[in-house]
């Protein structure tokens, strides 16, 4: 496999800092955050603050594995510095350094409000809940469904990367991530209908950033294959041949 140099944002992260490590195996990795990464080159800067922050990151890279974000329940102004105006000031930082490929994160959260209703609000919590044939399953097509600021500040990356794939020929791949755990095991009955294993995340990313060439755009939804799913994986298996390897009945879920 090609050797190539790629940028990790949010190493300091539980995903971030699996999949660069995982990368470093067998590419150059380097990271780009608030804080110094132990044992990886880093530049530091907050992605929110400007573009010119940014560049010195991306001398030489072809790859920008986004993964960095402001995530819980903060003040919405701390998601849109982070999520709106720091995806932005990333992006154009890669127009201008022609950058080939970015991986971003998205969230399977901005689906997350079909749960308030059947069959989905008793799929995901009743451990009782008999699964109808055919399996209720939301494509990535489904018109979003956001909670919190949070999942509607990651819409923005999506959208935000449809704009500049079309109109600036870069190849960028979002991934509405499901739960990944620290200790890589589901935690209830709700996550597990949505948990994506360490594995099977890193598998995802590492498909999405050895894509084909011309695919210049795509959404999938990142999950592993649990029996309460209701997020489809078979887009993702299509175009990128995720397959998980990994499903919360290993863990009585």
């Amino acid at each position: 496999m090609e050797t190539s140099k790629i940028l990790v944002t949010g190493m300091s992260g539980l995903i971030g800092g699996l999949v660069g490590r995982k990368f470093a195996e067998t590419n150059v990795v380097t990271a780009l955050g608030r804080s110094l990464v132990d044992g990886f080159p880093t530049t530091i800067a907050d992605i929110g603050n400007g573009v010119e922050d940014i560049l010195p990151a991306l001398e030489g890279v072809d790859t920008v594995v986004h993964m960095a974000a402001s995530r819980g329940d903060v003040p919405a102004e701390t998601h849109i510095k982070a999520n709106v105006t720091g995806v932005y000031n990333l992006f154009e930082a890669c127009r201008i350094s022609s950058v080939r490929r970015i991986v971003a994160a998205s969230t399977g959260a901005v689906v997350a409000g079909y749960e308030n209703d059947d069959p989905f609000n008793s799929l995901v919590h009743d451990s009782k809940y008999e699964m109808p044939t055919p399996r209720p399953l939301l494509t990535v097509d489904a018109p979003i469904r956001p909670r919190n600021m949070y999942s509607v500040s990651k819409m923005f990356t999506e959208n935000l990367g449809r704009m500049y794939s079309e109109q600036h020929d870069i190849s960028i791949i979002c991934i509405r991530i499901g739960k990944v755990e620290k200790h890589d095991v589901p935690l209830d009955v709700r996550s597990a209908s949505v948990w994506c294993s360490h594995r099977d995340i890193l598998q995802m990313i590492d498909k999405a950033v050895h894509a084909p060439v011309d695919l210049k755009y795509a959404v999938v939804f990142a999950c592993s294959d649990n029996p309460t799913r209701y997020r489809d994986i078979e887009h993702a298996r299509k175009i990128l041949g995720f397959v998980p390897q990994d499903s919360a009945a290993d863990y009585g879920f």
